[in-house]
């Protein structure tokens, strides 16, 4: 058997180059944020991408609420990570977020109570961001009793609201109960007055690029607009985004967004959602131009 001994001046030597190679071409920090029932191994493969492309990116994937601990509310999950995506954001030219499905959730709690971040590119991977309304194996997983139609008398509950999963319900045939009780994604998109209103909005418009990302094959995000920020009217027709109310109304700074022509949106057909971030189109296509 052949043991090979590398010295130690190899890897600070890799070390050093990559440090120096990332400070000439200026390539910012990359943040992944992961979904629900995800950790930091389901994206091995988009980081391995991304220091393809950009070598010497530091990519960080927080191992926080993992896998079932992923189903904790949702407010608990943004204090914790607050505290570790703010211990990155030291470079005067900001950092970059990819938040996958229920992380795009999270890193919208986050930047809306860190009023001085700097996030420069915010990258949401399939990601239910008006909410969720379908049944698919994720919602038979929690949920195996319940099917869509009758998942609101768990959800619209004080308990209810202790699952992630129903922080970001949206029944559109329940719309009062769902204002009435959604103590997460109804605040985030403006679609109830609250107190931190005009903070948050404040602080959603510190983002220089917000992208967009999803597809009509999804599966799980239902429905799939929901990651462009449509959704179901009360017939179950879709509603796309610039005409969703908390868009007209620009009540947490999308439309703002959008007029400036920092909104982008990169839809792609014949993706399955555990398949957004090991996909090498997707990330060619919708990611790898935002991280510079």
């Amino acid at each position: 058997m052949e043991v090979s001994i590398i010295s130690c001046s190899k890897p600070f030597a890799f070390i050093w180059t990559a440090l120096l190679l990332s400070s000439v071409v200026g390539y910012r920090p990359v943040i992944i944020v992961h979904g629900i029932l995800d950790g930091p191994r389901q994206f091995e493969i988009l980081a391995r991408f991304i220091n393809e492309s950009h070598p010497g990116t530091n990519v960080t994937t927080f191992a926080l609420y993992d896998y079932i601990a992923s189903l904790k509310p949702l407010w608990q999950q943004v204090e914790d990570f607050r505290q570790a995506i703010n211990s990155i954001m030291k470079r005067a030219d900001g950092v970059h977020l990819i938040c996958f499905s229920q992380g795009g959730l999270i890193c919208r709690g986050v930047l809306a109570t860190l009023p001085k971040h700097n996030v420069h590119s915010l990258i949401f991977l399939a990601s239910p961001l008006a909410g969720q309304y379908g049944d698919s194996h994720y919602l038979r997983y929690f949920f195996p009793k319940f099917i869509k139609t009758r998942l609101y008398h768990i959800c619209y509950t004080g308990w209810g609201q202790k699952v992630s999963v129903c922080n970001y319900w949206n029944d559109p045939h329940q719309r009062e109960r769902y204002l009435q009780s959604s103590n997460y994604l109804a605040p985030l998109n403006g679609e109830i007055e609250h107190v931190n209103l005009t903070a948050w909005r404040d602080s959603f418009l510190r983002i220089h690029i917000l992208v967009l990302i999803g597809g009509n094959d999804d599966g799980v995000i239902t429905p799939w607009q929901s990651s462009i920020f449509g959704f179901y009217d009360s017939d179950e027709t879709v509603v796309e985004m610039e005409n969703q109310d908390y868009y007209r109304k620009d009540a947490f700074g999308l439309k703002t967004l959008d007029s400036r022509g920092a909104v982008v949106k990169c839809v792609v057909p014949g993706v399955q959602h555990t398949s957004w971030h090991s996909n090498l189109t997707v990330y060619q296509t919708c990611i790898d131009k935002w991280l510079t």
